[in-house]
């Protein structure tokens, strides 16, 4: 009976964590901007200080669990970042030019092998986590970590075309001086 009721937990945690894995994938796949935001000092502390005040405020942290929280996470995100940096390494080392079959293979073996890795990372940590926040919470992360992800692309979409009008406007008035002048 407890087993059933293990089991039944473990799979019900592994499938409101599994969506993590698509968040980073998708986070893998950033824009430009995003990337370019990270790489500034300034830009990428910004950025971290929102993504904790959304994680904090969707999970409703208290001050004793988002203390204990965001070390476990931050070094889960670091682990799983390494195995997919490890991943796209072994990629571009086969380079982009026509690849055999065997290595299409192996290719393919390597990516479920860093996926199994990440499940593994995963159960992991999240029994760690399990241990400072709820179910409830630990079922909301993934809804608020995708969350963050759509404000944060608005929030460079508003600021990409408010820049955007800007230089319109610049351009504009620089052709009308042209032909007054």
């Amino acid at each position: 009976m407890l087993m059933n009721t293990v089991k039944k937990f473990m799979l019900i945690l592994a499938l409101g964590f599994y969506p993590l894995l698509s968040i980073g994938q998708a986070s893998e796949e950033k824009s430009e901007d995003i990337q370019q935001l990270e790489t500034d000092p300034k830009g990428k502390e910004k950025v971290k200080a929102i993504h904790i005040a959304v994680i904090t405020n969707k999970l409703g942290l208290t001050p004793e669990q988002a203390e204990k929280f965001w070390p476990i996470y931050n070094e889960f995100t670091e682990k799983r970042k390494l195995i997919r940096q490890e991943f796209k390494g072994e990629q571009a080392k086969m380079g982009k030019t026509e690849l055999s079959e065997e290595q299409k293979q192996k290719l393919v073996e390597l990516g479920y092998q860093k996926k199994q890795q990440e499940v593994d990372l995963e159960k992991n940590y999240s029994g760690r986590l399990l241990k400072v926040i709820s179910t409830d919470q630990m079922l909301k992360l993934p809804t608020a970590e995708r969350d963050f992800q759509r404000m944060l692309i608005q929030q460079l979409q508003q600021r990409k075309a408010l820049q955007q009008r800007r230089e319109n406007l610049r351009d504009r008035n620089q052709l009308q001086r042209q032909k007054r002048n």
